[in-house]
């Protein structure tokens, strides 16, 4: 491989790692040491609400391509 490619490849690599430690050292992405007040608490995903939604989205969709199919008589 030539050598060009290979020492760009490692900035490049090193670029993405201190811009990573860059952001963690500003706070702007969360560690693992945030305290339990800080996070958010779980909110389960409601599955029956979304299976619902889509269901009527579905079903929407499915009238209103009948109803094209309708007007070109």
């Amino acid at each position: 491989m030539d050598k060009r490619k290979i020492s760009a490849a490692i900035a490049a690599v090193t670029a993405y790692i201190r811009t990573g430690e860059e952001a963690a050292a500003a706070g702007m992405i969360q560690t693992g040491t945030a305290k339990a007040e800080e996070t958010k608490p779980f909110v389960p995903l409601n599955l029956w609400g979304m299976s619902g939604r889509q269901n009527i989205m579905q079903t929407r969709g499915l009238m209103q391509m009948k109803s094209f199919h309708k007007t070109k008589m």
